[in-house]
């Protein structure tokens, strides 16, 4: 059983305009190239786009070492949207840090884009979770699914229905795939495809949501309270991303080091309790 996509929606963003502390005016004759902090010590800027969670709140941990290596970071929005890609590769912001790699590959090719990925900083595993129930075995013959409708995430959510048991998906193309692509359905399930953006605002629906991490935090819903998720070996780790005239920028070097460094990466597990993996290993 299946049913098609039932809502259309239009996400409408909100921007928000986020200056970490530690940073002061810019200086005259070098406009939003440089700050000068308010002990005078002058830091280069590198302007980025990021997710607000957990993206933004990594960035503004990793500030301070940042400064000591003579940086700043100026998120000019978390509000994600469609644009963010183009705004990197041509060149409005330095970076951004909202997206994996098969994402990333996918808008190259739709787009004829050359952006690249300098740096895998987290993995945010995809998960389904229930309002209703607090294991997979509860869930009953029949349950009603919805899963992201984008490319990328509506294939991981349906191979994590297919690891766990409930569907056997037949030939997918680059890691692309929608309910058109299954071939059995070894549970009885309903399921519905709906915009990741949408899919919190109507969870009390369904019988279980699948959805990103991030936009599970970001709604003040317990990530960690899953019915089933990828494994931490998946290959969606969260990346900055740049353009390749600006791979070897010593700054963005300097970010990607202290977001890769172990300290960083314990943060993190400390920070969203296991729901957002670093990609760094943490020694014991």
């Amino acid at each position: 059983m299946k049913t098609r996509r039932f809502l259309a929606a239009v996400l409408a963003g909100t921007l928000a305009l986020t200056a970490f502390a530690g940073c002061g005016k810019t200086e005259s004759g070098d406009e939003g190239k440089v700050k000068k902090t308010a002990d005078g010590k002058q830091l280069t800027v590198i302007k980025g786009l990021a997710d607000l969670t957990p993206h933004s709140e990594i960035l503004e941990y990793v500030e301070p070492e940042l400064n000591k290596k003579g940086y700043t970071v100026d998120i000019v929005s978390t509000a994600s949207d469609a644009t963010w890609n183009e705004k990197t590769e041509n060149g409005e912001v330095d970076f951004n840090f909202m997206q994996h790699e098969p994402y990333l590959i996918e808008w190259n090719e739709i787009n004829s884009g050359d952006l690249v990925n300098i740096g895998n900083i987290h993995v945010e595993p995809i998960a389904a979770y229930s309002e209703k129930y607090t294991t997979a075995d509860e869930v009953p013959d029949g349950a009603t699914v919805v899963i992201p409708d984008d490319a990328t995430n509506e294939y991981r959510a349906l191979r994590i229905l297919e690891q766990q048991g409930w569907i056997k998906l037949g030939k997918t193309e680059n890691a692309r795939a929608s309910v058109d692509d299954i071939a059995e359905f070894v549970k009885p399930i309903e399921i519905t495809e709906l915009d990741s953006y949408q899919i919190n605002a109507h969870i009390s629906e369904f019988d279980v949501y699948i959805n990103n991490t991030n936009k599970v935090i970001e709604a003040g819903l317990d990530a960690t309270k899953f019915l089933f998720r990828e494994g931490e070996d998946s290959p969606y780790a969260n990346i900055i991303v740049t353009t390749p005239d600006k791979k070897d920028d010593p700054g963005l070097k300097a970010l990607v080091e202290v977001l890769q460094s172990e300290d960083t990466a314990k943060f993190i597990l400390e920070k969203y309790n296991g729901a957002v993996i670093p990609v760094t290993k943490v020694s014991e």
